[in-house]
């Protein structure tokens, strides 16, 4: 029987169990029962005591003045059969109350005149009949089994009122759950990404949200919080006690952050009648940026190492195209891409499918430059677009969620796209003028730095040589793409493994 008792009754049970043991019982009897709600301050003790009961009356159930000491401690005698009924009679009192009630003394004491034992007969003799403990226990505690007169009228609250306070209740706890996931990530992307471009974007989404809440009536909102009644707050599953790493926790911060503002729109609908959407355009806000960090951390994670990356044009390449990508893969080149813009598509496809072989058994990424379609027959890890060829959604919806999708980029504006359209890595240039393409501007070494903001991987490309390359290392890239400094050289293997020497040595 799983019972629940107050703190005197409890206090009762205590002292007839040592009462049991100092008369050396087997069990708690009733008698060991009604001497200790005697003698504990309680409601019980109260009854007793008006009934007339006394000190020399309960002789018969007193332990011993001086009970021998004991050898050793023991466990506490268990409750006698009787006693147990006695906690039967109690608990059908307290359930007759119609309510949770627990076991108080009153309820032990009506347990001990309903049973029929030695001590009901004694109580009995005192007028502590069953019905007389029972009217005076209500009467005390205010509590009744009387159903409720039907004069009584209660009176409805106004719902609205009610709501607001409830919708309140909840806007404030969500607008906190919000606030906290986005603490987490502000701090994933600053101090774990050293990204400031996505550092920015989360702090400028908490300022606007924040701005938001605050329409909402701030001191409502404070006034209608209630921590300490908050069920919630005592309530935990398995699972939240686990991260198995950090990339986890980002995880479960933003999806704690975009539940919150589902909640935050449903429940603004009772508070107010919004004409915007502000909150909706926030949580959409807040999918995107989950798809940049994420992103941003497994396109880190996939191209890690991966510096070198050469770009092959067969026109570029005196000794041919194969010779100059097997010299560049056993430089220590690890991203190939084939750029050829002239050859038909056949022609392109076979010479797509051997470079395949070739950076496959090299353990390199193979890239398709412009051609989606010609990069998934080929089996290709990805395909690089520019500004005017196909959208990194355009290009997935081709390849499939698997492949790289890389995009060239000539100002932080468009870089910082290429990071919200969910690119794997971005070109940054170009940074010297070219002999294989032209361009109406250069971006030069002050993009390179700007770009230095955004830690998704990225390629400088354009005139890259290994008479300039210090200077786009010192501008903060630690990554690059060449072209003809690697095809036209008479020693590519060995031009590939100086650039590759240089760039590791500037990772230290």
């Amino acid at each position: 029987m799983d019972l629940l008792f107050t703190s005197g009754a409890l206090r009762a049970l205590d002292s007839a169990a040592a009462a049991a043991r100092a008369q050396g019982a087997a069990e708690v009897q009733p008698g060991h029962l009604l001497w200790a709600l005697w003698q504990t301050e309680s409601r019980a003790a109260e009854m007793l005591a008006l009934q007339g009961v006394r000190l020399e009356h309960l002789a018969q159930f007193a332990p011993p003045a001086d009970p021998p000491p004991a050898s050793a401690p023991s466990r506490p005698p268990p409750h006698g059969d009787a006693v147990q009924s006695v906690f039967h009679e109690a608990r059908r009192q307290v359930a007759l109350l119609g309510r949770f009630v627990e076991i108080g003394s009153e309820h032990l004491l009506y347990g001990l005149s309903a049973v029929d034992t030695p001590v009901a007969t004694f109580l009995h003799a005192f007028g502590l009949v069953p019905a007389a403990i029972e009217g005076r226990a209500a009467a005390e505690s205010g509590l009744s089994a009387e159903p409720i007169s039907a004069e009584v009228r209660l009176a409805v609250a106004d719902v609205r009122s009610t709501d607001l306070v409830d919708a309140y209740r909840m806007i404030d706890a969500a607008a906190n759950r919000a606030r906290e996931g986005l603490r987490v990530l502000e701090d994933y992307v600053r101090f774990v990404l050293d990204d400031r471009h996505l550092t920015e974007r989360l702090k400028t989404w908490r300022h606007e949200f924040s701005r938001q809440i605050a329409r909402l009536d701030p001191a409502g909102l404070l006034a209608a919080r209630d921590t300490q009644g908050d069920v919630g707050t005592a309530v935990r599953t398995r699972h939240e006690a686990v991260r198995g790493a950090l990339l986890d926790v980002v995880r479960a911060a933003f999806k704690r952050s975009q539940e919150a503002l589902r909640t935050l729109e449903e429940c603004r609908k009772v508070v107010e009648a919004a004409e915007d959407d502000a909150l909706g355009r926030l949580r959409y806000e807040l999918y995107i940026l989950e798809k940049a960090v994420l992103q941003t951390h497994d396109s880190r994670e996939r191209l890690a190492g991966r510096d070198l990356y050469v770009l092959i044009t067969e026109a570029l390449c005196p000794h041919g195209s194969g010779p100059a990508i097997q010299a560049a893969l056993a430089g220590g080149a690890t991203i190939v891409q084939v750029r050829e813009k002239t050859l038909p598509d056949r022609k392109l496809l076979e010479q797509a499918r051997r470079v395949r072989e070739w950076t496959r058994a090299a353990g390199a990424l193979f890239i398709m430059n412009d051609r989606a379609d010609l990069a998934l027959l080929a089996e290709a890890d990805g395909v690089h677009v520019g500004q005017d060829e196909l959208s990194v959604h355009d290009a997935r919806r081709i390849l499939g969620p698997g492949k790289l999708v890389g995009v060239s980029t000539h100002t932080l504006a468009q870089a910082r796209q290429a990071v919200l359209d969910g690119a794997d890595y971005i070109g940054v240039g170009p940074v010297f003028a070219t002999s294989t393409k032209t361009f109406d501007a250069l971006a030069g070494l002050d993009f390179v730095r700007e770009a230095a903001e955004i830690t998704l991987p990225a390629y400088a490309i354009g005139g890259i040589q290994l008479d300039n390359v210090e200077a786009v290392i010192a501008a903060g890239c630690r990554r690059i793409a060449v072209s003809s400094a690697l095809c036209s050289a008479d020693d590519p293997e060995g031009v590939a493994r100086e650039f590759v020497s240089r760039l590791r040595a500037a990772r230290g």
